[in-house]
C-alpha cells in the first residue's frame, strides 16, 4: 500500500478509519480487565477459592496466547476482516456463557472462550503495518493505543460501580452490548488491508522459522513479553492486594486500578509525538527504564513500611508510561523485521507476550496470600522489568556491533 492509503469511513472498500482501530483494540482490552473488581464477589457468588476465580484472567491469557499463534498466519492467509468479524462474533456468544454459567467451571470455559476477542487487538496492530511503513506505523500504533488506554483506565472503575449497584453479571452484559456495537462497527468500516497470500495456511506456519531465527524479532519480542509480564501480574496480583491487604470495596478498588493506565495514555502519547524522530531501539529503552524505576520504587517503600494504597497503585502509572512508550515501538520492530508476515509476526509476538503473562499472572495468584502482603507481587513485576531492560539492550548492542563491523 502506499504511505497515504485513502480512507473513507464506514467505507469497507478503503481501509478502516483510526477510530475503527482504536475501538477494536479497546474492546480487547476491555475484556481483559473491566470485571477485575469483582473478582472477590464472585469468588462468594461460586462458592469457591480467590485462587480458583483468579484463572479467570490466567486462563484467559494462556487462550490468547494460543490463539495468536494460529490466527497471524490464518490472516496473512485468508485476510484481516473475516478473522477478527469471526472472533468478535465468538466473543458475543461467549459473553452470553458467562452471564449464564450456573457453577465456576462453565464460567472458566466460556471465559476461555471469550479470549477470541484478542484478534482485534493482535490484527488491529497487523493492519497499521500493512497501511504504513515502520517508523510511521510505531507512530500510528502509539496513537491507536492512547486511544485504547482510555478503556482500561476507566474499565475497572465502570467494573466496579457496575459491580456495586447490580452485582458482576453487569459487567458482562456491558461487555456484550459494546462487543455488539464494535462488531457492527467493523462490519461497516474494515476494509481488507493485506494482500492476499499465494501460500496454503501449512505454508504459511512454516514462515514462524524465518521470525524464530530473527535475533532482532527475539529482542523485540521479549522486550515487550517481559515489560508487559509486570502489567499481567499486576492483573492477577492488585485486586488480592487491594482487598485482602488494604481492605477496598469494589468501586475504590476499580478506580485505584486503573492507576495504569493513565502513565499508558502519556507513553503512548509520548509514542505518537517522538518515535519517528528519536527512534524505535531509544523509544524502547526509556520505556524500559520507566518500568523498572517504578516497580522498583514501589518495592522500596514496602520494605520501609510505607506502603499505602496511593503509593502503590500510584507508582503503578510508571509502570503504564513506560510500557506505553515500548509496547508500540517494540510491535513495529518486531511487525518490520518480515513486513511480508506481518500477520504471522503480530501473533507470534503477541503469544509470547501473552502467554508469559498468563504465567505470571497465575503465578502472582499462587504466591500471594494474607501474610505475604504485596512483596511476592512487586517482585515478580522487578525481575520481569529487568529482564526487558536486558533484551533491549542485546538488541542495540547486536546493531551497533554490526554497525561498526
Amino acid at each position: 500500500m502506499s504511505d497515504r492509503p485513502i480512507i473513507r469511513f464506514l467505507d469497507r472498500s478503503t481501509p478502516p478509519h483510526i477510530l475503527t482501530l482504536i475501538l477494536l483494540a479497546g474492546i480487547s482490552a476491555l475484556a481483559m480487565n473491566i470485571f477485575l473488581p469483582s473478582l472477590p464477589g464472585m469468588t462468594a457468588y461460586f462458592e469457591t477459592e480467590y485462587r480458583l476465580i483468579q484463572l479467570s484472567v490466567a486462563l484467559y491469557l494462556a487462550v490468547n496466547a494460543g490463539l495468536q499463534i494460529v490466527m497471524g498466519p490464518i490472516s496473512d492467509k485468508l485476510g484481516r476482516r473475516p478473522v477478527i468479524l469471526g472472533g468478535l462474533g465468538i466473543f458475543l456468544i461467549a459473553t452470553l456463557g458467562c452471564i449464564f454459567a450456573p457453577n465456576i467451571l462453565i464460567f472458566l470455559t466460556f471465559r476461555m472462550i471469550q479470549a477470541t476477542v484478542v484478534v482485534a487487538m493482535v490484527l488491529s496492530r497487523a493492519v497499521v503495518r500493512d497501511m504504513v511503513p515502520e517508523a510511521q506505523a510505531a507512530s500510528m500504533i502509539g496513537y491507536v493505543t492512547m486511544g485504547m488506554a482510555v478503556v482500561p483506565m476507566i474499565g475497572p472503575a465502570i467494573g466496579g460501580v457496575l459491580d456495586q449497584a447490580f452485582g458482576w453479571k453487569a459487567n458482562f452484559w456491558a461487555l456484550f452490548i459494546l462487543g455488539a456495537a464494535v462488531f457492527w462497527l467493523t462490519w461497516r468500516d474494515l476494509g481488507e488491508t493485506a494482500p492476499k497470500s499465494g501460500h496454503s495456511l501449512s505454508q504459511q506456519f512454516r514462515n514462524y522459522p524465518e521470525l524464530l531465527t530473527s535475533p532482532r524479532f527475539w529482542g523485540y519480542s521479549l522486550a515487550a513479553a517481559l515489560a508487559s509480564g509486570a502489567f499481567f501480574a499486576y492483573l492477577g496480583g492488585a485486586p488480592f492486594v487491594g482487598d485482602r491487604v488494604f481492605g477496598l470495596d469494589p468501586a475504590t478498588l476499580g478506580i485505584y486500578f486503573g492507576a495504569p493506565a493513565i502513565g499508558y495514555f502519556a507513553g503512548n502519547f509520548i509514542s505518537g509525538r517522538f518515535s519517528v524522530r528519536a527512534g524505535v531501539n531509544r523509544m524502547v529503552l526509556w520505556g524500559t527504564l520507566a518500568n523498572a524505576s517504578g516497580i522498583g520504587l514501589n518495592l522500596l517503600l514496602f520494605y520501609a513500611g510505607l506502603g499505602t494504597p496511593l503509593t502503590f497503585f500510584g507508582l503503578m502509572t510508571m509502570m503504564g508510561l513506560g510500557n506505553g512508550m515500548l509496547i508500540p515501538n517494540a510491535t513495529a520492530g518486531a511487525l518490520s523485521v518480515r513486513p511480508h508476515l506481518a500477520g504471522t509476526a503480530s501473533g507470534l509476538s503477541g503469544a509470547m507476550m501473552i502467554g508469559g503473562g498468563a504465567a505470571l499472572s497465575a503465578l502472582a495468584g499462587a504466591l500471594l496470600g494474607p501474610e505475604t502482603g504485596a512483596f511476592p507481587l512487586l517482585w515478580i513485576m522487578l525481575c520481569t522489568a529487568i529482564g526487558a531492560i536486558a533484551a533491549i539492550g542485546l538488541v542495540i548492542w547486536r546493531e551497533r556491533s554490526l554497525t561498526m563491523a
